[in-house]
């Protein structure tokens, strides 16, 4: 009987809550959205030098939305769901 009752809560438990999986989701957009800024600028042809490399875009914004995805993450993991 005790064995039973053992099982049927650790099937209904989950490490994480409903507000986690909300964090982690919005954390892994803003990851994704930095690789997609950072993405492209190249030349077609190899002997020519393309200035766009250098963008504020690619050198500034990305890397700090990637930045800020990462604090997401690591804050949706330690966020204690069963806090009101």
């Amino acid at each position: 009987m005790g064995e039973q009752k053992r099982k049927e809560e650790a099937k209904n438990d989950f490490i994480f809550g409903k507000k986690n999986y909300k964090f982690m989701l919005i954390g892994f957009a803003f990851i994704a959205l930095g690789f997609i800024l950072m993405a492209g600028g190249g030349s077609d042809d190899p002997n020519v030098f393309d200035e766009s490399i250098f963008s504020w875009r690619r050198i500034r914004l990305a890397p700090t939305l990637i930045l800020i995805g990462f604090g997401i993450e690591v804050f949706a993991i330690l966020l204690n769901p069963n806090k009101d």
